[in-house]
């Protein structure tokens, strides 16, 4: 008898997903040192002499806590730590080249990435000699790597506001060099930020881009003075406006950009899990998201991970990372024909069919 075979069947087998590095994207939240790359940074504690703690030798991220003053000053340390082995001009030089490397291989075509010029100034020749040569390494990044690099001058809110309004004096004189934003950094508990108001004045009436930190190791208040006080178009986490239904709203309508940084919030503590940031409730209420990665030196993931974290631990399908990288497009101050080959490239990885995007 012949015999009869079943007819096949299509597999049901899920197809991989796409390749997160491979979808384009804007980097709008990573500081200076906190760029470098591990291996850098041991390459040029020998360079220059300087003793490392152990924590920063060892070859798994420090480990860190800041929500409590003790936490926060050891991140801070650590920061400093990795800060004092930038020492000269081929030192800052380096440090961009390699950050625009790392951002072309997870996607990134616009990363707007910040510094204050003060921490590198006495040993860069003083404050404006320090800006310049970023602002020159930034531009020779770009066109060695096809990434878009601008800068965002940041003040330190543990200083003096006199020290901020300088800071956005000389932010403004380089608006038109890459200088694109101004921001207000460090431990947000400290300090008002009502208290930068002139400062953030003097760089908006110019301009620039406010984009002070709030909203990661205070609440919602600290959000709300961002917006209140300082003018703020995007704000540097933000992520503790899911604790507030109404201040969510608000972002929402006023599309105000949070720039969250998953990796960084839980390393601090602010949650305990990656499931447990709030991707999920930001998004759904219609809040603009940049993910970032902060400080990768301290917290061991770039910007590709905290797309591939909102898929595995908050369920973010491949239409809805698309959507992110659009508005981390959208939030950002890349110029048209930048944002429209970016978008245009995110339809093109979503369109491709899963498991092809490679």
């Amino acid at each position: 008898m012949e015999q009869v075979l079943a007819p096949s069947r299509p597999s049901t087998a899920p197809s991989a997903p796409r390749d997160v590095r491979l979808l384009p994207k804007a980097h709008l939240h990573l500081h200076f040192t906190g760029s470098m790359r591990p291996a850098t940074l041991l390459e040029l504690a020998d360079k220059h002499g300087v003793r490392l703690p152990e924590a920063l030798v060892s070859a798994e991220p420090p480990k860190l806590r800041a929500t409590d003053e003790r936490g926060w000053f050891r991140f801070q340390r650590l920061y400093d730590a990795a800060r004092n082995c930038l020492q000269d001009e081929e030192d800052i030089r380096r440090l961009v080249r390699e950050a625009a490397e790392d951002e072309r291989a997870d996607g990134s075509g616009w990363l707007e990435i910040q510094v204050d010029p003060t921490s590198y100034a006495p040993r860069l020749g003083g404050l404006i000699p320090a800006l310049e040569l970023v602002l020159d390494a930034a531009d020779d990044a770009s066109r060695r790597s096809g990434v878009g690099i601008r800068v965002l001058v940041a003040a330190n809110r543990m200083k003096h506001p006199l020290d901020a309004r300088t800071l956005a004096r000389l932010a403004v004189r380089y608006a038109d060099q890459g200088v694109v934003g101004f921001g207000l950094s460090n431990d947000e508990r400290r300090g008002l930020a009502r208290d930068f108001d002139r400062a953030f004045r003097i760089a908006t009436e110019a301009g620039l881009l406010a984009a002070p930190h709030g909203g990661e190791l205070a609440g919602p208040s600290s959000v709300r003075s961002c917006l209140d006080d300082l003018g703020a178009r995007r704000v540097g986490h933000g992520v503790r406006a899911a604790e507030n239904p109404a201040l969510l709203r608000r972002l929402a309508q006023e599309q105000i950009t949070c720039e969250v940084c998953p990796a960084s919030n839980v390393a601090l503590g602010v949650y305990e899990r990656p499931e447990d940031v709030p991707l999920r409730r930001l998004f759904e209420a219609g809040v603009p998201m940049a993910l970032g990665a902060d400080d990768p030196l301290l917290f061991g993931s770039r910007l590709a991970a905290q797309y591939e974290s909102a898929r595995q631990h908050h369920g973010f399908t491949d239409e809805e990372l698309a959507e992110l990288a659009r508005q981390s497009v959208r939030g950002s101050v890349a110029p048209e024909p930048v944002r429209t080959e970016l978008l245009s490239g995110i339809d093109a990885w979503l369109a491709a069919p899963a498991g092809q995007a490679e």
